[in-house]
């Protein structure tokens, strides 16, 4: 069948750009025909001129009274370097990714395809699927296809958190929408109930497309880029770093005589000369977890690929990111003490590792969502 998948467009999140490659991926094993919408975000913020003009004088002004760096221009700058940042990112896009390239939802016509699924990563988010792709949100639930005659599916589908912020009216669309669907999984355990609370659909809870590919896999992508070995023992991977975070990852390697690597988000670090803002390879990424004797991660991507590795974790809550993500995943794998919220919460006596039974569990998970994916395609 000729399928279209719908979630964020990639940009140089790791999670985001793995999440399609890997749903991409296993539909192609099962022998269909599958492209990745994606528009041309730039991650640009477009404002009325009025607007824009009390913006930048925000800025001149913050950067002479604080001594601030961000640039005045900044949606200019950014533009312009944008495609030196993610020239890395865009390559593995390019050589690994099927992208379908859309101005708008108009440019998607039913008759090209015999499926659409929506997923997975944080599609079904208010705030992201309105900024990124700069659309209403009811078209995250395919209203650009309310009248086609195709199939319907979202896989692994997440809200980003367990509240809900959709209005009234968007609410009441989505729901009719959602009904449409041949089928529904998410990705938290906490959205099967946001489904059936807001939306009046049952939705069941499966795997994230990453954990859908083996391990081997993600190895075979490291081979063949030829990536370098890491020259530490522990891999910190922090969106948001802090003081006390930093202060941990320093303390977790004195513990446990490890000595630390990184691979820092700098990409909008405007203070940042442009050559360190350049965003690593994916599979530079890659390596880092599978080099690793221990992780330390913020990241829900950088959770998941500490399992998909086996190696021991620490989660760092990042409840600005959403801890309901962190929360499920690691539930659901019956690893929730290895979320650390504080320095406090780290115990130095414990291994953090994953159980020996923990491999059985996780191929039983992914038979369940390969499963899913099979009946709902049928």
């Amino acid at each position: 069948m000729r399928i279209g998948i719908l979630t964020l467009p990639l940009n140089t999140n790791y999670g985001g750009i793995l999440q399609a490659y890997s749903l991409q991926t296993v539909l192609e094993r099962m022998g269909h025909e599958v492209v990745v919408f994606q528009n041309d975000y730039d991650g640009i913020r477009r404002y009325p001129v009025y607007k824009m003009f009390l913006i930048m004088g925000k800025r001149f002004l913050r950067n002479c009274i604080k001594g601030k760096t961000i640039p005045v221009f900044m949606e200019w700058k950014r533009k312009r370097e944008l495609p030196i940042v993610t020239q890395y990112t865009q390559s593995f896009i390019d050589n690994h990714i099927h992208t379908y390239h859309v101005n708008s939802f108009d440019d998607i016509h039913s008759v090209d395809f015999d499926v659409i699924v929506v997923g997975s990563d944080q599609i079904w988010r208010r705030d992201y699927f309105r900024r990124i792709w700069k659309s209403e949100m009811p078209n995250a639930y395919l209203k650009f296809m309310s009248s086609a005659s195709i199939k319907r599916i979202a896989y692994a589908v997440s809200f980003g958190k367990d509240t809900w912020d959709y209005s009234e009216k968007e609410t009441e669309i989505c729901r009719m929408l959602a009904k449409e669907f041949n089928a529904i999984s998410v990705r938290e355990d906490t959205a099967v109930n946001l489904c059936l609370k807001y939306l009046s659909v049952n939705a069941e809870h499966v795997l994230d497309p990453t954990m859908l590919l083996s391990r081997q896999d993600y190895i075979d992508l490291i081979q063949n880029a030829k990536v370098p070995n890491n020259s530490g023992s522990l891999f910190a991977y922090v969106l948001d770093k802090t003081s006390s975070k930093m202060s941990l990852i320093n303390q977790i390697a004195e513990d446990r005589r490890m000595k630390p690597y990184f691979i820092d988000y700098l990409s909008l670090d405007f203070s940042k000369p442009i050559e360190q803002r350049i965003v690593p390879p994916v599979e530079t990424w890659l390596r880092s977890f599978y080099d690793a004797e221990f992780v330390v991660t913020d990241s829900f991507h950088g959770c998941v690929f500490s399992i998909i590795f086996g190696k021991p974790f620490v989660a760092l809550g990042n409840p600005d990111r959403g801890m309901s993500r962190f929360i499920s995943l690691l539930k659901t794998f019956g690893l929730d003490d290895h979320l650390v919220m504080s320095v406090k919460d780290y115990n130095p006596k414990k291994s953090y590792g994953l159980s020996n039974d923990l491999n059985k569990h996780f191929t039983s998970l992914q038979d369940q969502s390969r499963s899913f994916l099979i009946h709902a395609l049928q």
